[in-house]
């Protein structure tokens, strides 16, 4: 993430408006008007500009002369691509993090891991907001663990695009336990610093995500 998006009035006003695309507030066509964002926001219609500029490179926004800005979103189409490329990258990540990780980042993969499995085994089935939650923390922790911040943030803009998504690819029980095996297999072959398998499960699991993904019609 840039300068501009991390410290500027714009750029925290980007963050939330991109927040709520991504979480579904705003949809598909919905216009993005700068007073009615700016009001909520207690900003003026200058960072609003701003943010919807940015939003626009990133493909998320549509602006139109005389119109106005207005939603493009994620289609299923750009969710399906995205997962395609994570299939490879996230691969490359965990090859990566077999080579980089630190022991505190050990720490941090088994202790998320270690929630999830509690989440899933409580007598409720555990909560889908808290288990997608340890799903993103997981991941977050192991995009760092490969000590490339180009691949880090390629891959944690990809998990932001796909939120959506990514809470319906743990929709059941069964597919949310295979998850956390799966992540537990990836973690086992990082900590043995085998680079060869750690990559191939990783590519693995985000094929069994996709698999599921298309039984959900994306």
């Amino acid at each position: 993430m840039d300068e501009y998006q991390d410290h500027s009035l714009g750029g925290k006003v980007f963050q939330k408006i991109r927040s709520d695309i991504l979480n579904g507030r705003y949809k598909e066509n919905d216009e993005l008007r700068e007073n009615t964002i700016g009001k909520e926001l207690g900003v003026s219609r200058t960072p609003v500009r701003e943010a919807l500029r940015q939003l626009e490179l990133e493909g998320l926004v549509s602006i139109f002369p005389n119109r106005g800005a207005y939603v493009t979103g994620i289609s299923n189409k750009d969710v399906w691509d995205i997962y395609v490329i994570r299939s490879f990258l996230e691969g490359l990540c965990a090859r990566w993090a077999s080579e980089h990780i630190t022991e505190e980042q050990l720490v941090e993969l088994e202790e998320t891991i270690v929630l999830s499995e509690f989440q899933i085994n409580r007598e409720s089935g555990g909560s889908p907001d808290q288990i997608t939650a340890l799903d993103g923390r997981f991941h977050a922790a192991l995009y760092e663990a490969s000590g490339s911040r180009i691949l880090c943030k390629v891959l944690t803009d990809f998990h932001n695009y796909v939120k959506a998504a990514r809470k319906s690819s743990v929709d059941s029980e069964e597919r949310a336990r295979r998850s956390i095996r799966e992540h537990r297999q990836i973690l086992r072959a990082i900590r043995e610093r085998d680079g060869e398998m750690a990559e191939q499960l990783a590519n693995e699991h985000i094929m069994h995500v996709m698999q599921n993904l298309k039984k959900q019609g994306y």
